[in-house]
């Protein structure tokens, strides 16, 4: 894509993102076509990481943060703290634990001692169809608390996320994964979720966290905790299914 090749010809100080009105040939996990109507919020944005720091040393975290700085882009502004946006792992954003609204897409690539990261996410903002919208559940929340707040739009949603991962970005370099995690977990579907292990008739497991390098950690009676990674989208919310590491 043309950001992809813009990335390396411009100022090292100077910032790039594409912003789409409309997606017809986005891409998601394991070569999966996204396709993104009007109404959502789409965009590629290019940051630069020296290899060796602590956000570095765990590129896979790229992708909770902007997650979460999704989440954060709507439910820090003050009156819409309780719009029930969560962050899923590794890279989706829900309607509490019951419905995609979003998701994010992490390309790195690693020239000398810099890593340069092409993030792509989108989330739906106002279009009803074919899923449930920020928009809608902020309706949703009016109806059902009695308050009047205004629905958002695309632009100011992905200006905010790009100014919240910013500062995320800022606090994991300094402090690490404990700078964020108290922050994702607040947000995450999955405290206490139980899974199942390879198959629908594998290991029960229970989900206690993100590890250092942002897989997820999970504890097997009898094996104690470890690490799992997605192997394609075999992490499957409806069936409860993860793939050992």
């Amino acid at each position: 894509p043309l950001i992809g090749r813009l990335m390396f010809d411009l100022p090292e100080e100077m910032g790039l993102i594409a912003v789409a009105v409309r997606q017809t040939q986005g891409k998601g996990r394991g070569g999966n076509v996204w396709l993104s109507p009007v109404g959502c919020a789409l965009s590629t944005l290019h940051l630069s990481i020296p290899l060796h720091s602590n956000l570095g040393q765990r590129i896979p975290f790229i992708q909770h943060l902007v997650s979460l700085a999704v989440v954060e882009a709507v439910r820090s502004i003050p009156g819409y703290e309780g719009i029930e946006l969560r962050v899923k792992w590794p890279n989706d954003i829900y309607y509490s634990d019951l419905m995609k609204l979003g998701g994010v897409l992490v390309n790195s690539t690693l020239i000398e001692t810099t890593f340069h990261i092409l993030i792509g996410f989108g989330f739906n903002v106002n279009n009803s169809n074919p899923t449930i919208c920020i928009n809608d559940l902020i309706a949703q929340f009016n109806k059902e608390e009695g308050t009047e707040l205004q629905p958002l739009r695309a632009d100011c949603l992905i200006a905010r996320t790009v100014t919240v991962l910013e500062r995320l970005i800022e606090v994991f370099q300094e402090k690490g994964p404990n700078g964020v995690l108290p922050q994702y977990y607040k947000y995450w579907v999955h405290s206490g979720q139980r899974v199942r292990l390879g198959a629908e008739d594998g290991a029960l497991a229970w989900i206690v966290g993100i590890d250092d390098f942002g897989y997820l950690q999970v504890h097997q009676e009898g094996s104690g905790v470890q690490s799992v990674h997605p192997d394609g989208n075999s992490f499957d919310m409806l069936r409860n299914l993860i793939v050992p590491k």
